[in-house]
């Protein structure tokens, strides 16, 4: 869902470094046009400890896929009944 605020084992502060570790490994970084390693964007955010980079790696962002649902119709859906 949304990046933890802190690592869960040594509590550093990690939500801050996710947009810029995303973006990273996302967009070009050399002349190839072929975006940074993951060690590596980690490394040049200063996420050291295995434990950090285990909560960067392995976060998966929900909130956009939960964005498309709307609770509202499924509100509807059950007012209405199913024979409708």
């Amino acid at each position: 869902m949304i990046i933890p605020i802190r690592c869960f084992s040594c509590g550093k502060v990690i939500a801050d470094l996710y947009e810029k570790y995303v973006d990273l490994i996302s967009n070009p970084q050399d002349e190839e046009g072929n975006p940074m390693p993951d060690g590596e964007a980690m490394d040049k955010l200063g996420l050291n400890r295995y434990c950090c980079r285990r909560m960067m790696l392995t976060h998966v962002d929900l909130i956009e896929k939960l964005l498309r649902y709307n609770p509202a119709e499924r509100d509807i859906i059950k007012v209405s009944g199913p024979n409708r």
